[in-house]
């Protein structure tokens, strides 16, 4: 009987062991947004590339993560991570106080501000000056909360769209006045529409990018804060950074 009993403890043993090996080798569904070039966007072959695509990876190789990307649309992305349908967001998700009450952010991986964008006959300067104006912005995006601060959250001029690039073929087929979001994405886009330039408001405040996760769960943002304070030491993120925006890496905040 004692024998019995030893067998199966040593059974016991080996399963918790044997599902604390299967945990850390679970393999994490990253959700990012595939329409937001030239963080996270489709290639012609469906694979999901980009800036965000390439950090991601790099931090998770550093710190031993299996992980997944799943194209997931912005406008569902955290109802996604709610449910557990992704363990972590990449997206170019700004780090607010607002999202910080419910979710857990990591250190900064890109530092970023709004940038407006209008038609090359356009005399506006700042944000003010497009009062009046019918000024598109993506769904819950930091453009959306500086819009709706500065004109009202219900005011008709503020239109709302899924993505970057749906509001930005809007202004250039004339459907709007002016369209706001981050830099890096709407700089890329208005290259592709010579009759659209930007415009650069100093009043906008500096920003930055991090990777979501559930609030709460410490030992992944632990770490993914890792893998990341790892890639910026070992000169990848300056690699990555290079690759995608043709210029020198900023110094980022420690968080």
């Amino acid at each position: 009987m004692q024998l019995i009993h030893k067998i199966a403890a040593s059974v016991g043993l080996f399963a918790v062991a044997l599902g604390s090996v299967q945990a850390q080798n679970k393999e994490l569904v990253v959700g990012s947004s595939a329409t937001y070039r030239p963080f996270a966007y489709e290639s012609p072959s469906k694979e999901i590339v980009g800036y965000d695509v390439d950090i991601i990876k790099a931090v998770a190789q550093k710190a031993g993560l299996q992980i997944k990307i799943v194209n997931t649309p912005w406008t569902g992305i955290f109802a996604a991570l709610n449910n557990g349908d992704v363990d972590l967001v990449i997206s170019g998700v700004t780090i607010n106080d607002k999202r910080k009450q419910s979710y857990d952010f990591t250190a900064p991986y890109f530092e970023a501000r709004q940038l407006i964008a209008v038609p090359q006959a356009s005399t506006a300067k700042t944000l003010k000056d497009l009062a009046g104006k019918k000024i598109g912005v993506v769904t819950g995006s930091t453009g959306d909360d500086i819009s709706s601060r500065e004109f009202g959250k219900t005011n008709p001029d503020i239109r709302r769209f899924e993505s970057t690039p749906v509001v930005i073929a809007e202004l250039a087929n004339s459907g709007l006045d002016a369209a706001i979001g981050d830099n890096g994405v709407i700089a890329f886009r208005v290259q592709e529409h010579k009759q659209l330039k930007t415009v650069n408001d100093p009043s906008f405040p500096k920003e930055f990018f991090g990777i979501v996760v559930k609030q709460g769960n410490k030992a992944l943002l632990d770490k993914l804060n890792t893998g990341l304070a790892a890639v910026k030491a070992d000169g990848s993120y300056a690699t990555i950074y290079k690759k995608w925006f043709q210029a020198d890496a900023p110094t980022l905040p420690a968080q």
